[in-house]
């Protein structure tokens, strides 16, 4: 695995896309459990760079959103804009989920990425890939005081598409076919599984025996 995999300038776009989307979904849910301006940018930074930190500290390397104003500037930007146009977001929860799937969707990819680059194997990678996707949505739940929906039963599909693009992503590099353009792909196919799980309730069996919680 070479370092020119992946051109780290599409690499810092990618994920200051992901940072930015991600973020909204914190200051989202900061505002609909009331949290005052700090909160919401709160909320906003550690959703936005919880995954990315968890991922840089398990390959040992310094964290990227202590090293990169970019990185640390967005959150508070996307806590901004949402702050102010909130009430322009007529369908909160919808808005939500479409921002955290287009989150989850993008750090998982590019996740996985940084960790082929760091020398990781297929099967490791793609495991932090999936950490860098929902490591930051879980700790604004817990933050929130909200069960993390990665661990609900009653949610929907939502790890299982990230696993499968970072599973993707891992088999295209292996290939030698992974590019930008086909990155954004299985970025975009995560996204529009994750819509899918949601729309036709898509969830991951119970265990047996039991019954799974009223949605």
């Amino acid at each position: 695995m070479t370092t020119d995999l992946f051109h780290p300038a599409s690499q810092h776009v990618a994920e200051i896309v992901g940072i930015f989307v991600f973020a909204v979904t914190g200051a989202l849910l900061a505002i609909r459990r009331g949290f005052d301006a700090v909160g919401i940018a709160v909320l906003a930074l550690v959703t936005a760079l919880g995954g990315g930190v968890l991922r840089d500290l398990v390959l040992n390397q310094s964290p990227a959103a202590f090293a990169d104003l970019g990185y640390l500037a967005t959150p508070f930007v996307a806590a901004a804009v949402t702050f102010f146009l909130h009430p322009a977001l007529s369908r909160l929860m919808t808005v939500f989920t479409w921002f955290d799937a287009a989150g989850m969707a993008l750090f998982c990819v590019t996740g996985t990425i940084k960790a082929l680059l760091a020398g990781l194997g297929p099967l490791s990678a793609a495991l932090l890939g999936v950490l860098t996707a929902v490591g930051g949505g879980v700790m604004r739940d817990l933050i929130a005081a909200e069960v993390p929906r990665l661990v609900r039963a009653e949610e929907t599909l939502y790890s299982v598409p990230a696993f499968g693009g970072a599973l993707a992503v891992v088999a295209m590099a292996a290939a030698g076919w992974l590019r930008p353009w086909n990155a954004l792909i299985v970025a975009g196919t995560v996204f529009a599984l994750r819509m899918l799980a949601v729309r036709f309730a898509w969830r991951a069996p119970v265990a047996w025996g039991t019954r799974r919680p009223p949605g």
